[in-house]
């Protein structure tokens, strides 16, 4: 059984996670806790040596780096979520990249550090960091939301691992005050893919495991 090390907080271990369950594959959740620095532990390093989450171990192979994970999983039950189709791939792929890279780590990443979780390790937030997040995000959803306008998903009409990237991506939205409500198109799809058994065994809504502690 392939082992998942994350913790629900992360984006990208929810993406994992949304994967996995979208590919019906049996996995063991094993959640450390970031504050605490779990995933700087000796038995951690030995799995991701840069001490990131999320980390799969699937008998001998250890592998990190979500995307890299997920077009893994697909290709080990053959799944269409990542297409074989030169095309298609391409296109995955550059959905992929570009909700990673823009979307994720220069919009919603700033946010999130500075509106949550610099509070809970003691640092002040950085309201000019806040305001370079929501450019790029005022910059970029525009792009999601054009290309939701054509397709039913980012690729075409079947769901594929580049929309898992952007579920998760955007799951913060209301516990960081990300507005959706510009994005109509995006909304639905957000909507439908919510209502989506992969993504209720994930969780009911990001943040609940949060809730779940207090």
């Amino acid at each position: 059984m392939i082992k998942l090390y994350g913790n629900k907080v992360s984006p990208p271990c929810n993406k994992v996670e949304m994967c996995l369950n979208a590919l019906g594959i049996d996995y063991e959740f094993i959640s450390l806790d970031l504050f605490k620095g779990e995933n700087k532990t000796d038995k951690y390093l030995a799995i991701n040596p840069s001490g990131k989450v999320p980390a799969i171990e699937d008998g001998k192979l250890n592998l990190s780096e979500s995307n890299a994970i997920i077009k893994y999983l697909c290709r080990k039950v053959k799944s269409d979520f990542y297409p074989n189709d030169l095309v298609q791939q391409a296109e995955v792929d550059m959905w992929c990249d570009f909700v990673s890279q823009h979307l994720n780590m220069q919009g919603y990443l700033p946010i999130a550090f500075n509106r949550f979780v610099a509070k809970k390790i003691g640092l002040e937030s950085n309201a000019n960091e806040i305001k370079k997040g929501e450019e790029v995000i005022n910059r970029f959803l525009p792009v999601i939301e054009s290309q939701l306008n054509k397709t039913k998903y980012l690729v075409g009409e079947k769901l594929t691992i580049a929309d898992l990237c952007l579920l998760a991506s955007i799951d913060p939205s209301e516990l960081i005050e990300v507005d959706l409500k510009p994005y109509p198109k995006l909304l639905a799809w957000r909507k439908n893919l919510q209502s989506q058994d992969f993504y209720k065994k994930t969780h009911k809504f990001y943040g609940e495991c949060m809730m779940a502690k207090k």
